[in-house]
């Protein structure tokens, strides 16, 4: 009955997509991606036999594909969870490595509003992502696009600065995670993990000039994960 359950639900989320929420024709087909990647999901770790458990579910994040998307939605002066539905499905994609298809529903959500910083950094993200970590002109275009949209954010910089630290351009990715902390609030629980990262990238860069790292800073090379790591650029 447990899978009568399931497939019914997804009959109706697709319904309830394309017709009530009129899903534009060029979505359809990531939709029903991210319908049948829902079910998939339950497929192989879903248990209906067993009596639910009153907690959470254990995220385990398999590689960075996840811990890019969860490190998004915690350097971020928000503490609401998108409520963008394209992102939202682009951002199930992005958990299980598939950045093109997310791209292309990202693409959708920013020529429905142009002016969504969100939908414009996960995009970024995706295209670095698919590009094995380069920062292509296109992935450029869109972390800028992010930061216009609210220059507020710190999301759009600090990614940018992930990015250009990813391709070594340490003295780019430090000015923009820099000028993210000097705007961070008081109470960003995001902001000490980035001071750490930042103390890693000035000893990087200390080393690669020869000289001493600054006190209390390690010479380990700045993480890439779901607390802030290293970022730059603008």
């Amino acid at each position: 009955m447990t899978w009568v359950f399931v497939i019914g639900l997804a009959v109706v989320v697709v319904v309830l997509l394309l017709f009530v929420l009129k899903v534009p024709r060029g979505g359809r087909e990531a939709v029903g991606s991210a319908v049948l990647l829902g079910i998939a999901g339950y497929v192989t770790q879903g248990s209906p036999g067993e009596a639910g458990a009153p907690k959470i579910a254990s995220e385990q994040i398999s590689g960075n594909a996840a811990a890019l998307v969860e490190a998004r939605s915690k350097v971020t002066n928000s503490g609401i969870p998108t409520l963008n539905r394209w992102v939202v499905t682009a951002d199930a994609f992005a958990r299980n490595g598939r950045y093109a298809d997310a791209a292309e529903v990202l693409r959708i959500a920013v020529e429905e509003d142009p002016k969504s910083s969100e939908a414009w950094l996960a995009m970024a993200n995706a295209i670095v992502a698919h590009a094995d970590n380069s920062l292509t002109p296109a992935a450029l275009y869109a972390y800028r696009r992010a930061a216009r949209a609210d220059p507020d954010a710190p999301g759009p910089p600090f990614f940018l600065g992930l990015a250009f630290a990813q391709e070594g351009r340490l003295a780019e990715a430090r000015a923009l995670w820099a000028g993210v902390l000097e705007r961070a609030p008081a109470d960003a629980q995001w902001s000490a993990p980035l001071a750490q990262q930042l103390q890693r990238l000035d000893a990087l860069i200390a080393a690669q000039k020869g000289e001493a790292a600054p006190s209390g800073h390690s010479s380990s090379a700045p993480e890439s994960s779901a607390s802030p790591a290293p970022v730059q650029g603008q």
